[in-house]
């Protein structure tokens, strides 16, 4: 991916090191454990957004003797200028797309963090993976996920990140149109097995909008290189439900699927890839994902 020229976002909040890893039962949370704890949660049929919703009992802020900043790689600081290259270009893609239909794209920030953040949602632990705050519209991310989606989901290269970065900006932007709220009461309203199914239908949608994203950003800008576009199929790939169930413990329950299968979250990459409209991510309306 040629990212190095690009501009960097001017909406990055780096409280890396500010909070650190929680502590859970006494022991810390964090590396492995973390996403042990995630796969868990998507292997059993827990959407993992709900570790964002508070603390849990035994759960508490590490003692005095873990404050301070840590300290930062090289290669964590370059990743970092990655994710500041790849918002500022999802800015500028989404201002152009909502100018066109009369409406002001209003920027989302991103907030680097280890370990445990403090969140308008709730304090969330690294062991939900990147997550979107409809509530403070902020996208926040902790860079050792990028470690696991390189090591343990085996999904390498930077245009694999940069689509984790486009996804959650996907999901700002569906805030920003009114899809999300609509979703949410909808949800609220369901059975568990429907909530998830329409949970299925808004990931499949921003795995979209992150593709209708590089589809413009390479035809402005021209980002994409050679394996890009296989990077960030890869990537969808790896975090299917499907796939993530079937490693964690052999089969797989569809009815608990909260982001979609691997194929389908290809697919609908691909569709807002080789589309680049907003009317090809219409999820909720398509009869097959």
């Amino acid at each position: 991916m040629r990212w190095r020229t690009g501009r960097r976002s001017d909406n990055v909040e780096d409280q890396r090191g500010m909070g650190t890893p929680a502590r859970l039962g006494g022991a810390r949370l964090g590396g492995a454990g973390l996403v042990a704890a995630v796969l868990l949660a998507l292997v059993f049929g827990v959407d993992p957004t709900v570790l964002i919703q508070g603390i849990p009992a035994g759960l508490s802020p590490p003692s005095g003797e873990d404050a301070g900043p840590a300290p930062r790689s090289a290669a964590e600081d370059e990743l970092a200028e990655l994710v500041s290259v790849v918002l500022a270009d999802t800015e500028d893609t989404w201002r152009e797309l909502f100018g066109e239909s009369g409406r002001t794209y209003d920027e989302p920030r991103l907030v680097l963090f280890t370990g445990a953040v403090r969140s308008a949602c709730g304090l969330a632990q690294a062991a939900v993976g990147p997550f979107y705050c409809p509530a403070d519209h902020k996208v926040y991310i902790d860079l050792e996920f990028y470690d696991d989606l390189r090591t343990r989901f085996r999904a390498p290269g930077d245009f694999a990140q940069a689509y984790v970065i486009a996804h959650e900006v996907g999901h700002h932007v569906q805030n920003l149109l009114g899809i999300s709220p609509k979703v949410q009461a909808l949800r609220e309203r369901a059975s568990e097995a429907e909530g998830n199914r329409l949970s299925v239908r808004l990931e499949l949608q921003a795995d979209c909008l992150a593709g209708v994203w590089a589809h413009h950003a390479d035809r402005s800008r021209q980002i994409l290189e050679a394996g890009d576009v296989e990077e960030a199929l890869g990537a969808a790939n790896a975090i299917g439900d499907d796939r993530l169930q079937r490693q964690g413990r052999g089969y797989v329950t569809p009815d608990s699927f909260t982001h979609g299968t691997s194929a389908q979250r290809v697919r609908w990459f691909r569709r807002g890839l080789d589309q680049g409209k907003l009317a090809a991510c219409d999820a909720f309306g398509a009869e097959q994902l």
